[in-house]
C-alpha cells in the first residue's frame, strides 16, 4: 500500500452506492488504497468493510476514531469484522480527538489524553491477536468473559495513530504499527515526526513504524482558485494545538500552504519529497476541491506514480 486517497467529500456526505463507485474508480486508476474518516455520520469501519467487499483487491483503512467515547472492545468488533469481511484488508486508524467534539459531542472531560490513548492501545493489541484481553487500567477496563475473535480476521488488524506530538508520537511507537500524520509537510516528517515515532519503536524492540502520510492534494491548471478553496476548507485545523504546531513544523503559517496543489509536475515532485523525508505511504485527502475534472486528474497521476 502505497499511494491512496480519502473518499470523504469535503462538502457533503455520499451515498454508500456512490462512495462504492469512487472506491472501482480509484482501484481501477491504479491507487492501492482508501481511506474514511470518522464523522458523527458513516460508521467508518462499516463502510470500509462494504467498500473494501465490493472492490476486492483494494486496501481499505479508517483515519481515524477517536478513542474518547469509544471503547477497546466495540472497536475490535468493528475492525475484526472489517478485516473478516475484506479478507485482510483493513487498516484501523484511531485518533485523540479534539476537546471541543469530545466534550460538546460526547458530553466527557478531554482529560488525560494520552494516558488513555496507551490504556486503550494495550487493551486493543491482545484482542485484535487473540480475541482475549484482562486489562484493568486507571482509565479503562476491557475483559472478555467470553471470546471476543471474529473467524476469517487474519492477519491481526494494523493499528495506525493520527499521532504528531511528542507524547503521541512515543506512545504510537510502542504500542502501534504506525501513524497517520496530516497537514506534516515533509520538514516536519524528517526533523520531528519520523525521528521520535522510529525511536520510540525501536527502544520497544517493534519493527520499524509505518508512516501514512495523509496531504490534501490537487492536480489543477488553477493552482491559485483551488488553494483558496483549501485556505477555507482547512481553516477549521489552524485551530486545533496539535495541528498547529505541525503546520509551524512544516514552515508554514496556514494549512493551506502545506497544501500539494498544481500541475502533474508540481505534485509527483512533492510525492517524491514526501516519500524521502520517511513516509512509508502518501494518503492523497481534499482531490475534490478543484471539482470533478481535478478530482479525476489528481487520480490519474497518482494512479501512475503507484504503477511507476
Amino acid at each position: 500500500m502505497t499511494l491512496g486517497v480519502t473518499l470523504s467529500s469535503t462538502g457533503r456526505q455520499l451515498p454508500i452506492d456512490d462512495t462504492v463507485r469512487l472506491a472501482r474508480e480509484a482501484y481501477d486508476a491504479g491507487l492501492h488504497s482508501a481511506w474514511f474518516g470518522q464523522s458523527f455520520a458513516y460508521d467508518s469501519p462499516s463502510l470500509a468493510a462494504i467498500v473494501g467487499r465490493e472492490v476486492p483487491g483494494l486496501q481499505v483503512g479508517t483515519s481515524a476514531i477517536p478513542v474518547f467515547g469509544r471503547h477497546p472492545l466495540l472497536v475490535s468488533s468493528q475492525a475484526q469484522t472489517a478485516q473478516a469481511a475484506t479478507g485482510g484488508r483493513y487498516h484501523l486508524g484511531l485518533a485523540l480527538g479534539t476537546r471541543h467534539l469530545t466534550e460538546t459531542g460526547f458530553g466527557l472531560p478531554y482529560q488525560r489524553p494520552i494516558g488513555l490513548l496507551r490504556e486503550f492501545l494495550t487493551a486493543l493489541r491482545p484482542l485484535l491477536e487473540t480475541g482475549e484481553a484482562d486489562f484493568h487500567g486507571e482509565l479503562l477496563t476491557a475483559t472478555t468473559p467470553y471470546p471476543a475473535a471474529v473467524p476469517g480476521a487474519r492477519p491481526p488488524v494494523p493499528v495506525l495513530v493520527a499521532a504528531m506530538g511528542p507524547q503521541a508520537l512515543r506512545v504510537s511507537g510502542e504500542l502501534a504499527d504506525g501513524i497517520l500524520p496530516f497537514l506534516a509537510g515533509p520538514r516536519a516528517l524528517t526533523e520531528h515526526v519520523v525521528p521520535a515515532v522510529t525511536a520510540a519503536a525501536e527502544a520497544a524492540g517493534r519493527p520499524a513504524p509505518r508512516i501514512v502520510a495523509l496531504v490534501p492534494g490537487v492536480v489543477t491548471a488553477d493552482p491559485e482558485g483551488v488553494r483558496q478553496k483549501a485556505a477555507d476548507a482547512l481553516a477549521l485545523y489552524e485551530r486545533i494545538p496539535s495541528y498547529q504546531r505541525a503546520i509551524e513544523l512544516s514552515g508554514a503559517v496556514r494549512a493551506a500552504e502545506v497544501a500539494v496543489i498544481g500541475d502533474e509536475e508540481t505534485v509527483a515532485a512533492e510525492v517524491r519529497r514526501y516519500r524521502e523525508a520517511g513516509a512509508t505511504e502518501v494518503v492523497f485527502t481534499a482531490t475534490d476541491l478543484g471539482g470533478e475534472d481535478d478530482r479525476r486528474r489528481t487520480w490519474k497521476l497518482l494512479g501512475e506514480l503507484s504503477r511507476g
